[in-house]
């Protein structure tokens, strides 16, 4: 009987030059110390945020994550006519009807007027981009309401508004593709979080690293030009760093089947995952990139069907690699992971592993722990997906 298919790992190595993909308050490059010694780290957060935008302007289904709900709303209506102050308070009250909100001020000095259309969330929403013309339409149905209501002015709770709360949450529980795959904590409407099918790792070096200051000045034009006095207009620092990184997501099937089978579209698991798996091995977090231009390729992506448990081979790096000896460090943190995967394999057994294969843009042979090797990525994500069939179901995924 076959193995029902219960999770995709994906594995990446990938070389990034001098950047800073991911900093933390002060601007600095994130850092984690693992086994003992200090590694450069992209938080999952960062680089599934760019897998997700990459998502996105793949399947051109967009969501929107904003505490400025109404305001949005507000333009929606502006632009089919409605008057600038009945759709400035329209926005108002959908943004009251969520929950707790507040009105921000315009303005400076002591003279601040409060303006409907800056009423805002305590909490971020989040929902396809085309709840805000579904909220716009609700709008207009309740358009006489919103004629007789008073303008919101002090924060408040839901009870301020004067829309049907129920008509709102259930626009405000639509869900897309997106949402599906990374799921969606939404406290303040019942029945809106959606548990994520996409768990990412944060990404880490896969050796020793740490930052380099990079100190820079700002030539004046006018003075370089005219040749009247020295010196920069300006001079500064910043941080960054270089390395290899060990890159882990694993999608949860089952998950993923039970939230598309939860949306009207009730879209094709097969076509979300490979536009999902395309999405996250060949994005990268954007911090810095007009002064990097860090966009890499992957040096290894290796993905394995599975219908036991997800397994991540971090710990392949608990013991930084060193460098070969010719330099570099993708050859050896390759080396690690495929001995790491073959170990993993030996202590779990097989029978429970369904397909694992790669591809690579330089490698040409790997030890056999890492599966089939195919030429480029569409081929490899082709190949992966039909094994996710394997469920004894003919419907795939389930």
């Amino acid at each position: 009987m076959p193995v029902r298919a219960r999770f995709l790992d994906i594995h990446i190595i990938q070389s990034v030059p001098f950047a800073n993909l991911n900093r933390d308050d002060t601007n600095s490059v994130k850092t984690v110390l693992y086994g003992a010694k200090l590694r450069t780290r992209v938080s999952s957060q960062s680089w599934k945020r760019a897998a997700r935008v990459e998502f996105e302007k793949i399947t051109g289904n967009s969501t929107l994550r904003t505490r400025r709900i109404g305001e949005a709303v507000t333009r929606e209506l502006a632009g089919r006519g409605w008057p600038q102050e009945l759709a400035e308070r329209a926005g108002a009250h959908i943004a009251a009807s969520i929950g707790k909100f507040e009105v921000e001020e315009e303005g400076e000095g002591k003279q601040r007027a409060l303006v409907p259309n800056h009423v805002v969330t305590n909490a971020m929403i989040y929902v396809p981009q085309a709840a805000v013309g579904e909220l716009a339409d609700y709008a207009e149905e309740h358009r006489e309401a919103l004629e007789a209501a008073k303008d919101i002015t002090k924060k408040g709770d839901a009870k301020a508004s004067a829309l049907p709360k129920a008509g709102i949450d259930a626009i405000l529980r639509s869900r897309n593709d997106v949402i599906n795959l990374f799921g969606r904590m939404l406290a303040e409407i019942d029945r809106a979080g959606v548990d994520g099918a996409v768990q990412v790792a944060h990404a880490m070096t896969t050796h020793e690293a740490d930052a380099d200051l990079d100190y820079f000045t700002a030539v004046d034009d006018l003075t370089s030009t005219w040749q009247d006095a020295t010196g920069s207009a300006h001079m500064g620092h910043a941080e960054f760093s270089a390395g290899t990184f060990y890159r882990y997501a694993t999608i949860d099937l089952d998950e993923l089947t039970r939230n598309l089978a939860g949306t009207e579209a009730n879209a094709d698991v097969h076509e979300v995952l490979t536009s999902f798996l395309t999405a996250f091995t060949l994005s990268v977090p954007q911090a810095k990139k007009n002064s990097t231009a860090p966009h890499t390729l992957p040096h290894l992506v290796h993905f394995s069907v599975r219908g036991d448990r997800p397994v991540s081979f971090a710990a392949a790096f608990e013991k930084p690699v060193q460098p070969g000896p010719h330099g570099g460090n993708g050859a050896p943190a390759v080396t690690a992971l495929a001995e790491y995967a073959a170990a993993a394999a030996s202590f779990l057994g097989t029978s429970h592993l369904i397909s694992r294969s790669w591809t690579s843009p330089e490698l040409k042979d790997l030890p056999d722990a890492l599966g089939q090797r195919f030429d480029g990525l569409e081929a490899l994500i082709a190949e992966t997906i039909g094994h996710t069939r394997t469920t004894g179901d003919e419907d795939g995924v389930a």
